[in-house]
């Protein structure tokens, strides 16, 4: 079994443009994805820019992602992205997996608005892993955890840039890799000792929580 963990940015559509045929909130900008062995080892990595039809890149969207409009304006288009995302995919037996169930809908939609068809998408929508429900249950909490709050929680230490697609792929590969390989699952000292006080409203923040990552 193999695993392609991806994650996409996207910008806004404006509402005024929701009405030509495309009535979702957001475009992708980026698919960003790593593809794991069955040692959940990293043996390869997909990233490309998608040109978006509607929306534009923000100043806002800039500096959350560090992705440009001028980063996108000759980039391929969502349909040539996808295809090329969906070609790199093993043939044989593989799951994508992402940090929560935003970007399988994100595909769903845009390939909707977008007229796109591909019998692939059917076989890998039906497989897909849902990293943050897992983590949900291993934490035993009905919240909805961020990636960069559970990355800390279980004390490991991000790498790279936030809300980069290839960025947050890696990251979200290394906590499913933990939660898929770790029987004895080790939290972040200063959260499991809350856990421990059965604190009904956990309220932290990050410098709290990176205290307990030692990192090398």
């Amino acid at each position: 079994m193999k695993y392609a963990v991806l994650d996409l940015e996207m910008c806004m559509v404006p509402k005024g443009l929701r009405k030509y045929g495309y009535k979702y909130r957001q475009e992708t900008i980026q698919i960003g994805a790593v593809l794991l062995d069955d040692n959940y080892e990293v043996i390869d990595k997909f990233n490309t820019y998608v040109k978006p039809e509607y929306g534009r890149v923000d100043d806002f969207i800039e500096n959350l992602t560090g992705i440009s409009q001028h980063d996108v304006a000759n980039a391929p288009s969502f349909e040539d992205a996808l295809k090329a995302f969906l070609d790199w995919l093993p043939a044989d037996d593989a799951r994508c997996v992402s940090w929560s169930d935003s970007d399988p809908k994100q595909i769903i939609h845009e390939s909707f608005a977008k007229g796109i068809e591909d019998d692939r998408l059917e076989i890998i929508f039906a497989n897909w892993i849902d990293c943050q429900k897992i983590f949900g249950q291993k934490m035993d909490r009905k919240k909805s955890y961020g990636l960069e709050e559970a990355l800390f929680i279980s004390n490991i230490a991000p790498e790279g840039r936030a809300h980069n697609g290839l960025v947050d792929a890696a990251n979200t590969a290394t906590l499913f890799t933990k939660l898929e390989t770790e029987p004895d699952y080790r939290l972040n000292e200063w959260y499991e000792t809350a856990r421990k006080e059965d604190v009904d409203h956990l309220s932290f923040c990050m410098g709290d929580l990176f205290a307990g990552i030692v990192l090398a």
